[in-house]
């Protein structure tokens, strides 16, 4: 199995499609270089959000690389982000437009079809499987897509990221009085944030996020060097994981106490 799941009782679930490392043999070979392959990991996003097994969340979380294949972008190729650059369903480049792939070695047709069937709608799968078990048990579900990237990427976005960046499709994707509450807790943080600012939500967001339908969906982009070194040196931090921690427990309460009121 490529991704690991652990049902809670509640009804928000934590989605982490670009947290894994795992790339298979036969597709490694074909790259320029695994370092470089792994450097746009959404590194210990798992590990930072530990608290929330407490809270009782549903959890899916891929340990297939994202360049192997990316689980948060439109399966049809079809850009979330008209007119910016960004990386693809199986990125060739990385997110500073280094090669990932030795010449005649990126996926194309076929390889890309197989990495779908076998990682991708196994994912997604995942995912609405514990949506249906989540709504038949409380009437709705809010799914919480979790990330992180580097705080500076000039290739992708300009000056430096906001520490927390909540996306909700600029709304589409969830109640408003619950982007409002999320919202309102991030500026009671002491960390820079944005709202549907550069990341307004991947594919996951979008897709899944149908408030109509009782199911909202948020995504939350984190940038690295709150809780960490950033690439190439990847090195966790735990003093300044602590306070993040802190901040993001706080959110997801936020979250779960709108459940509440909401159930």
């Amino acid at each position: 199995m490529s991704f690991d799941l652990f049902e809670g009782d509640s009804p928000l679930i934590l989605s982490f499609p670009h947290s894994g490392t795992d790339i298979p043999g036969d597709i490694a070979r074909g790259l320029v270089s695994k370092t470089q392959a792994l450097a746009d990991t959404d590194w210990y996003v798992p590990r930072l959000y530990g608290f929330a097994r407490d809270l009782g969340v549903s959890w899916v979380e891929a340990k297939t690389s994202r360049t192997v294949i990316d689980l948060n972008r439109d399966p049809d190729g079809h850009s979330l982000y008209p007119g910016q650059t960004t990386t693809g369903l199986c990125p060739l480049e990385s997110f500073d437009g280094v090669p990932l792939w030795q010449k005649g070695e990126g996926p194309t047709g076929a390889e890309i079809e197989r990495r779908k069937n076998t990682h991708f709608i196994l994912y997604h799968k995942a995912i609405s499987d514990q949506i249906a078990r989540v709504k038949a048990r409380h009437g709705f579900a809010v799914l919480y897509d979790c990330h992180s990237i580097r705080g500076t990427v000039p290739r992708l976005f300009d000056g430096d990221l906001p520490v927390l960046n909540l996306g909700t499709n600029s709304g589409q994707s969830c109640a408003p009085d619950l982007e409002n509450r999320v919202g309102g807790m991030m500026a009671r943080c002491s960390y820079t944030h944005a709202i549907n600012g550069r990341f307004k939500g991947g594919w996951i967001t979008r897709h899944y996020g149908r408030p109509d339908e009782s199911v909202h969906a948020l995504q939350m982009e984190i940038a690295q060097h709150a809780y960490m070194d950033e690439a190439p040196l990847c090195v966790w931090h735990d003093d300044r994981a602590q306070g993040l921690q802190n901040a993001l427990n706080d959110v997801l309460e936020t979250i779960v106490d709108w459940a509440a009121r909401h159930a």
